[in-house]
């Protein structure tokens, strides 16, 4: 996020604001709409006035811990496809959705104005959770453990899917498990049943 002065932010600037989406990202997702700005720069190790300073408002606080969030969730592709194989590597980034949607739920009233008032938002959320998808996507067809039949667009889909149904914090163990099932029709396993299935074939079990 910009200085609003438009002058280049300072390394320790940097650093503080970081601390403040990082601290407001896990209060919103703990307390809900009661999170206080005051506890948020308690959590983040910073002065009430710091936290003015760089976020005179709740609305502006809100808007850049969204964009921040979703950068960060979004960046996590390349770290865990080092990691990990790609249909794994998607798996655990789908438990980040989770935690990420846990934040934005509790930013829900400020965040819904925000969305209405700005269109571009929203669609480019979506564009950039896709595109982490894609690469996940990508890799996994490369790697032989991701269906090439089933679009970026439509994993996403099917994802906030689940989270619209067992999205909230109660429901972690059950959306843990709709992850699972999503990833069983996403991943290809050799000669079982995400194995292409050939139209005869199809025709004899009907």
């Amino acid at each position: 996020m910009p200085d609003p002065s438009g002058r280049p932010i300072r390394a320790d600037a940097r650093a503080n604001e970081d601390k403040l989406l990082a601290a407001a990202a896990l209060a919103f997702a703990r307390d809900g709409a009661a999170a206080t700005l005051k506890q948020i720069a308690k959590d983040a190790g910073v002065g009430i006035a710091t936290l003015y300073r760089r976020f005179p408002t709740r609305e502006q606080l809100v808007d850049a811990t969204y964009r921040y969030e979703t950068a960060r969730l979004s960046a996590q592709t390349s770290d865990l496809l080092g990691e990990l194989p790609a249909d794994r590597a998607l798996r655990a980034w789908m438990s980040q959705v989770l935690d990420y949607l846990a934040a934005k739920h509790g930013m829900a009233d400020t965040l819904k104005t925000l969305l209405q008032s700005d269109e571009q938002l929203s669609s480019q959320t979506r564009e950039q959770l896709t595109g982490a998808i894609e690469e996940f996507r990508l890799a996994g067809i490369t790697q032989g453990v991701i269906r090439g039949d089933v679009p970026s667009p439509d994993i996403l889909m099917s994802l906030a899917g689940v989270t619209l149904v067992a999205g909230a914090v109660h429901q972690r163990v059950q959306a843990e498990r709709l992850l699972d099932l999503l990833m069983d029709g996403v991943t290809r396993r050799p000669g079982g049943r995400h194995a292409p299935v050939a139209p005869d074939r199809r025709r004899r079990r009907a």
